[in-house]
């Protein structure tokens, strides 16, 4: 049989207790790493250099088939997305005794100071680095209209 209380937060505030939940930390900093196991799912990190025409970005995306990165390009912001597969299987002789499968998706997005142009844009991945040449675009002036 169920032991049931009935909740009455005047009563847990009335009770002074500083460890009350102190379990519960532990218990779900376990099952966040029990969850995770195995998911090797990292944010992709990136380096972003500038002169004065160009940016050059350095994403790591290890482990990643270069068919599975997009990237796209809108104005002066940059998205990087990689489509992560990974599978793991254990035999003892002919039986499988584990079979581990994950799939998922990373991606990073951020802005940069100037427009981008996209035309002129490359992108080579090379032993689990995607670096992308982003040259910028020219800066167009103002123009005054003649009011005719």
């Amino acid at each position: 049989m169920a032991n049931l209380r009935r909740y009455d937060p005047l009563t847990d505030l009335a009770r002074f207790d500083p460890f009350r939940n102190f379990e519960d930390l532990f218990r779900d900093f376990r099952m966040a790493n029990i969850t995770r196991e195995g998911e090797g799912q990292q944010p992709i990190r990136i380096d972003v250099h500038e002169n004065e025409s160009s940016y050059t970005v350095r994403a790591d995306v290890p482990g990643v088939n270069k068919d599975d990165i997009k990237v796209d390009i809108s104005g002066n912001r940059v998205t990087i997305a990689a489509e992560t597969k990974r599978v793991e299987e254990e035999k003892q002789g002919g039986t499988v005794v584990r079979s581990e499968r994950y799939f998922g998706e990373q991606y990073r997005s951020f802005t940069l100071e100037h427009d981008i142009d996209d035309s002129q844009a490359t992108a080579k991945c090379e032993g689990g680095v995607l670096e992308l040449t982003l040259p910028k675009k020219a800066k167009q002036g103002s123009r005054k209209l003649e009011i005719h």
